[in-house]
């Protein structure tokens, strides 16, 4: 396939004859050709023209690969490498593979094999340069790196841009459990005027009371019997800073007072301690808890809710997010690739429309579990539904079950036949049922367009609270 005019590859070969073939035949398929005889002109011309993918000669007159590699490795890590050399070995290959060599090439080597994996390194150099951007889309290069192409999260990231106007106001993040909103806090200090000092998070649920309160707040020599010096909490260490404080929500109630009394003095004293101690602190919490009912229970207190639902941000969960799947999908590619030492360049489109059409209860975090789990088990340079497990693959729309039960993809045709439109209507109402009633998803899960499935809701008269037919 013919490449694009702003694919641009540079070959690093100090032989003539070969740099010539390889020359003319990547120009015959359509890419930009640099070329270079010497390590030292390669690294300039890397710097000058910053092509896509190298091909580089394992042996230079001034360099060895492996220099080069290690030149290359900090500095353009999105590069893709193919390494070509007549004299590899087994340590060789590990460590240029260490270096971060996408592949390499015994010679002499055939011009159709060189081309197949030319294609496949430009592939994965836009898919590394890809999450790049994504990382750097957040506080202007340096923030967490938090997905936001749907709606829903744009929308979000709005809100945050607004409130941030004004560094100490104190947000409340609410949503499912796995939705990011630890990420989100972090792109919410990241991106405030708070940015250069410091950011403390500590999740409530992790230390018992009496040490959280300590951690929070910190202790004075000879506050408790293993206080054998004075700390500073997390208060102090954040002033001038952002505190996280997440699962906000099974917080005890006396530590509910303390963190009250805060709120409303900006002041605390340490366990043990008579001073009081001021600090210029956002508090940033966040609950999967319905904090209502746990106000009317008196589980929480209530003039705490108040204070800290100034700004309460709802993160969506993922599944109101389909336009977000992908690209996280892409991420987690991009980062167990390195962890893996793997090189997928993609997902396969069955295996895409699997996670597009899933209802992701455990939201982002599931989806992170699904893409490890494939690039752990699969092989092959794309995730395939077969990578995927049996509750993601199990709406993809080609399956069938011609024993089981009847479903979304699979049903038994009974001995006495059937009325097709009463099948139509009972997959779309199963369709509908299964997504949360998400007309979008559910047009994706039976293979037509929403008009298609909006036409057929209105025919049969769904009900879209329940997936059944109104009565009339």
């Amino acid at each position: 396939m013919p490449g694009a005019a702003t694919e641009r590859i540079l070959i690093i070969e100090d032989e003539d004859l070969i740099r010539l073939s390889l020359r003319t035949r990547l120009e015959r398929e359509g890419y930009q050709v640099d070329e270079a005889a010497t390590g030292g002109d390669g690294l300039r011309l890397v710097e000058e023209e910053q092509p896509d993918l190298i091909l580089l000669d394992y042996r230079l007159p001034d360099h060895d690969g492996l220099s080069i590699l290690r030149e290359l490795h900090g500095r353009h890590a999105a590069i893709v490498v193919i390494l070509m050399t007549a004299y590899s070995t087994v340590t060789s290959v590990v460590e240029a593979m260490k270096l971060g060599a996408y592949t390499y090439l015994n010679k002499p080597f055939e011009m159709d094999e060189l081309v197949v994996h030319v294609q496949k390194g430009l592939e994965t150099t836009a898919l590394r340069r890809e999450v790049d951007a994504l990382r750097r889309a957040q506080a202007g290069g340096d923030g967490p790196t938090l997905i936001a192409e749907s709606p829903a999260m744009l929308e979000v990231l709005d809100t945050v841009k607004k409130v941030n106007r004004v560094g100490s106001t104190t947000i409340l993040l609410r949503g499912e459990n796995g939705t990011g909103k630890d990420l989100l806090a972090g792109v919410i200090h990241a991106t405030s005027t708070r940015a250069n000092c410091t950011f403390q998070n500590i999740t409530c649920t992790a230390l018992p009371d009496a040490l959280l309160e300590s951690e929070l707040f910190g202790h004075e020599k000879g506050a408790f019997t293993d206080a054998k010096s004075r700390k500073q909490g997390l208060f102090e260490l954040a002033d001038g800073g952002t505190i996280f404080l997440d699962e906000i929500g099974d917080m005890s109630l006396p530590l509910q007072a303390k963190l009250l009394r805060f709120l409303e003095e900006r002041a605390f004293r340490r366990v043990g301690g008579t001073e009081d101690i001021q600090v210029d602190v956002r508090i940033v919490a966040a609950t999967n808890r319905d904090l209502e009912t746990a106000v009317k229970d008196g589980a929480f207190r209530q003039d705490l809710f108040y204070r800290l639902s100034v700004i309460p941000i709802v993160v969506p969960p993922l599944q109101e997010r389909e336009e977000d799947v992908h690209a996280l999908a892409r991420l987690f590619i991009a980062r167990f690739n390195a962890e893996f030492k793997r090189s997928v360049i993609g997902i396969e489109d069955g295996a895409r429309r699997c996670l597009e059409s899933h209802s992701w209860p455990g939201n982002v975090r599931e989806l992170r579990n699904v893409i490890e789990r494939a690039m752990i088990l699969g092989s092959g340079d794309l995730i395939e539904v077969s990578d995927l497990p049996p509750e993601v693959r199990g709406i993809d729309v080609g399956a069938v079950n011609p024993g089981g039960d009847a479903g979304v993809t699979g049903f038994r045709l009974p001995e006495g036949g059937l009325v097709f439109e009463e099948v139509e209507k009972d997959l779309v109402g199963q369709a509908l049922d299964r997504t949360n009633n998400n007309q979008t998803r559910a047009a994706r899960l039976l293979g037509m367009s929403r008009d298609q499935i909006r036409y057929r809701i209105e025919k049969f008269g769904l009900d879209l609270r329940t997936g059944e037919e109104t009565p009339s």
